[in-house]
């Protein structure tokens, strides 16, 4: 893809735990880190986007398949946090202008897909649009991930949505570079670190050309597996990755004591 001063570039960010920016206060470990690199965004990027599509690890559904609903209600997919908590709102408006251009570009490449008109936002969007855009005035919408979790498959999907990015849509894989509830403590520590370090060597470091190639085998990175027994956390960063396909990417947050828990996170920006 030709890019242009105007291009936007795309993100893969890894969005916390459960509700976090509503209680810091009763959370263990320093948020400020996650805070400031989702807040860098906005600054990044200067005007405010057309639009935000979002690619959450927490829908996925058989195929792509887009939000359509003109003002997204919420969607409280956690458990065990403050009853308030289940009554915060993000009233962004959705856009279903952008939701028929997704389902265009998926059509025009040969991928099959689906619309939801009552899909609400997931906490994988509400809550780093908060922290981005707290006036929630940009629109906001959703994309899903596909049962199975294939690399190439969501790479492809990216690739279909790169004209998004000079439309003034800018599109967000959000997920976590280590996600494995049952391990997180001591546990998390080794393969997080060393799943971070593969992940900064083939998204940054690494050549450019080799990186689309270098992702559909990301299980046999060092610490993959017990970082991601399952991909959903992960595979929103193939949709990133695909929409700035052979642009160079760059890590933006990272710290080595994410949530208090000795884990290894980071974020990463495709494009200019």
């Amino acid at each position: 893809m030709a890019t242009t001063d105007t291009t936007l570039p795309t993100y893969f960010i890894s969005h916390g735990g459960g509700p976090w920016p509503w209680i810091k206060d009763l959370l263990p470990g320093d948020w400020g880190p996650l805070e400031r690199s989702l807040q860098s965004i906005p600054v990044h990027l200067g005007a405010p986007p057309r639009a935000v599509l979002v690619v959450s690890g927490h829908w996925e559904e058989p195929v792509p398949t887009v939000q359509t609903h003109p003002h997204p209600p919420m969607l409280y997919d956690y458990g065990g946090f403050p009853e308030f908590t289940y009554r915060i709102q993000y009233p962004a408006p959705g856009s279903p202008e952008v939701a028929a251009r997704v389902g265009g570009l998926l059509s025009d490449a040969g991928i099959a897909h689906a619309e939801d008109p009552d899909r609400g936002f997931d906490h994988g969007t509400f809550v780093p649009l908060h922290v981005m855009y707290p006036d929630a005035t940009v629109p906001v919408l959703q994309l899903s991930i596909c049962h199975g979790y294939d690399p190439a498959e969501h790479l492809a999907v990216g690739r279909a949505l790169a004209p998004l990015r000079d439309e003034g849509v800018l599109i967000v894989g959000s997920g976590f570079t280590y996600h494995n509830l049952r391990e997180i403590g001591p546990g998390a520590v080794e393969p997080s670190r060393q799943f971070s370090a593969w992940l900064d060597e083939v998204l940054v470091t690494g050549p450019v050309d080799e990186r689309s190639g270098r992702l559909l085998d990301w299980a046999d990175a060092p610490g993959a597996r017990r970082s991601h027994p399952a991909a959903d956390h992960l595979i929103p960063l193939m949709v990133a990755a695909g929409a700035a396909e052979g642009e160079p990417g760059t890590r933006f947050y990272h710290e080595t004591d994410a949530m208090g828990a000795g884990i290894t996170s980071s974020s990463f920006r495709f494009g200019r």
